[in-house]
């Protein structure tokens, strides 16, 4: 597997995240983060997690991390 190829789809995936933590954050979402730093804290912390919070999670940030590989690897092959 080409290096270059991954470097860029690399980097698109990490725009792609920090972008979509900070959508999260906007919209007042848990992160993964907010998540592993609750639990650790306490164990009653999963009442605190909404359903919204578990859609964001489950669905739609792997699904935007996802694109954003499909947009690294696009980028990849225009350019090279």
């Amino acid at each position: 597997m080409n290096v270059t190829r991954l470097y860029v789809i690399g980097i698109l995936i990490l725009l792609g995240a920090i972008l979509a933590n900070i959508i999260a954050s906007k919209l007042n979402l848990k992160s993964w983060y907010d998540i592993f730093l609750g639990v650790s804290e306490s164990s009653n912390y999963w009442s605190q997690i909404r359903i919204i919070d578990g859609i964001w999670l489950i669905l739609i940030y792997p699904l935007s991390l996802g694109f954003s590989a499909y947009i690294g690897n696009t980028i990849y092959q225009k350019l090279f």
